[in-house]
């Protein structure tokens, strides 16, 4: 194999809302806690469940408006991206490591994810769910949605 591949797929809760810092020359960052779950029975039989959690940040100023805009705690979304780790020393001059997860797409998983809050605290979360209802964001451009097809035979 030529090369290598840093890509990571991960379909979770968020933690809770998303932290969004703005910058003077119009960047955008926005980070959030997300939990994945893997549920598993031991050899006892006992049913057992891990969570892990991943810090998630998105560097793009679109993707990072629609997260900041649709997101909330809670939210189950699928996100596309790389990993990425960091080391500095802090005050105390010990090595300290971050490991992030950084987007490159998000797709709203659950209801309808173009509904504002205020109109998503009105319906109770996943009273239903439309598989049509999802949508992909990427970090390039606007709202993926599948279009029909339109073949005159």
């Amino acid at each position: 194999m030529a090369g290598t591949l840093n890509k990571v797929m991960l379909i979770g809760n968020l933690g809770k809302d998303p932290e969004v810092r703005n910058f003077d020359n119009g960047g955008k960052l926005v980070r959030f806690p997300m939990a994945t779950t893997e549920n598993y029975t031991d050899r006892e039989g006992n049913r057992k469940e891990n969570t892990e959690w991943h810090t998630v940040v998105v560097r793009s100023p679109r993707l990072g408006e629609v997260c900041e805009r649709y997101l909330k705690k809670g939210d189950k979304v699928f996100i596309e991206g790389k990993i990425r780790s960091r080391q500095w020393t802090d005050d105390h001059n010990q090595t300290r490591y971050n490991i992030e997860i950084a987007a490159d797409s998000m797709t709203m998983l659950g209801p309808n994810p173009m509904r504002s809050r205020e109109e998503a605290s009105e319906t109770p979360r996943n009273a239903y769910r439309n598989v049509d209802e999802d949508q992909q964001y990427n970090a390039d451009d606007s709202p993926q949605q599948e279009e029909d097809d339109d073949f005159p035979f």
